[in-house]
């Protein structure tokens, strides 16, 4: 899905923001830095998708699957759109059955 150029792919803000926190943090654990991230990202051709009130809104009521606050955004993002989610994080996948588990 990725690679058919027919399809847009966006990746939320809350990503970006994930990487540059954990980048400051522990730079050992995170290779690349949030405009490192950005740069990839665009260079792609990938849409960076802001962080709406609606979706800082929608994080309160979503079931406690997750703990992790970026993933819960990403969660929200995906549902209010909608966007198709895919992910490698088994536990998101149990918020809808239109999460695409890798």
């Amino acid at each position: 899905m990725i690679v058919d150029p027919k399809n847009i792919i966006f990746v939320s803000v809350a990503s970006v923001w994930e990487i540059s926190i954990k980048r400051t943090v522990n730079s050992g654990r995170m290779p690349i830095s949030g405009v490192e991230a950005v740069q990839f990202f665009q260079n792609a051709g990938y849409r960076l998708l802001d962080i709406s009130p609606e979706h800082a809104a929608r994080v309160e009521s979503l079931p406690p699957f997750h703990n992790d606050p970026f993933d819960r955004m990403i969660v929200a993002q995906f549902l209010i759109e909608p966007l198709v989610l895919m992910t490698n994080d088994k536990m998101l996948s149990r918020y809808s059955d239109a999460i695409i588990f890798l």
